[in-house]
């Protein structure tokens, strides 16, 4: 998806705006976003988003193929999620790897999937972005590091991530751990990701429910509000 917006290179369309939602006022008070998303829960009040992590992959690596067949079944849970995140006007984010090509853009990176890995392919052809959803591609594991994931979540005045994606152990686990510890809540679908091996993607949600207090609850008990 090539952005016509350049100011904004994480929002589809560049919005200039004055909220005066809650969270907002409070921020402008406390100057903390963490406080901020704190009086949020307090009031019971969630504004949730949900991020795709790494699911647009050519799996032309080590181990790639069997990393495919682990992630197809969560790639069409993650579509149904996505779905009703869609239809509840929930932001949707892909938070992909950049691959070390720094002169791509997300849309070429889709495209370049699709033209040359028929597992990518399939994957596209189940997740393939609408033009209302938001992307951010990242260098590293976590999609916080050294990207404006945190400047598009507090635009969107969003403190609860639904996070999914592969590899559970690795770019979701960092991803999760970055995000808590930035006070947002976070909830993890365990059907919604998977890992190079079962044991890992098991170990990882068990982590991730015992030391972020992450929700590892299938997809279809999450409500949208």
């Amino acid at each position: 998806m090539v952005n016509p917006h350049p100011r904004n290179s994480y929002s589809p369309a560049y919005k200039p705006r004055l909220s005066l939602s809650c969270g907002v006022f409070v921020f402008q008070l406390t100057n903390s976003a963490s406080d901020a998303r704190l009086f949020i829960d307090l009031m019971g009040t969630h504004k949730q988003a949900v991020l795709i992590v790494d699911m647009i992959n050519d799996f032309q690596h080590e181990d790639g193929g069997e990393l495919f067949n682990r992630v197809l079944p969560a790639a069409v849970k993650i579509r149904e999620l996505k779905r009703r995140a869609n239809e509840a006007d929930v932001p949707v984010i892909y938070v992909n790897d950049n691959f070390q090509e720094w002169h791509d853009t997300f849309e070429s990176t889709i495209e370049h999937v699709a033209e040359t890995s028929r597992e990518g392919k399939q994957i596209v052809d189940l997740l393939r972005p609408a033009k209302k959803d938001y992307y951010i591609l990242k260098p590293q594991r976590s999609g916080f590091y050294k990207t404006p994931l945190r400047v598009l979540l507090d635009d969107l005045d969003v403190n609860e991530l639904i996070i999914t994606g592969a590899s559970t152990d690795m770019c979701v686990l960092s991803t999760a751990h970055d995000a808590q510890m930035r006070g947002y809540k976070v909830r993890v679908p365990r059907d919604t990701t998977a890992a190079l091996r079962n044991e890992y993607c098991d170990q990882a949600l068990a982590l991730m429910k015992r030391v972020l207090d992450a929700d590892t609850s299938p997809s279809a008990e999450i409500e949208f509000v």
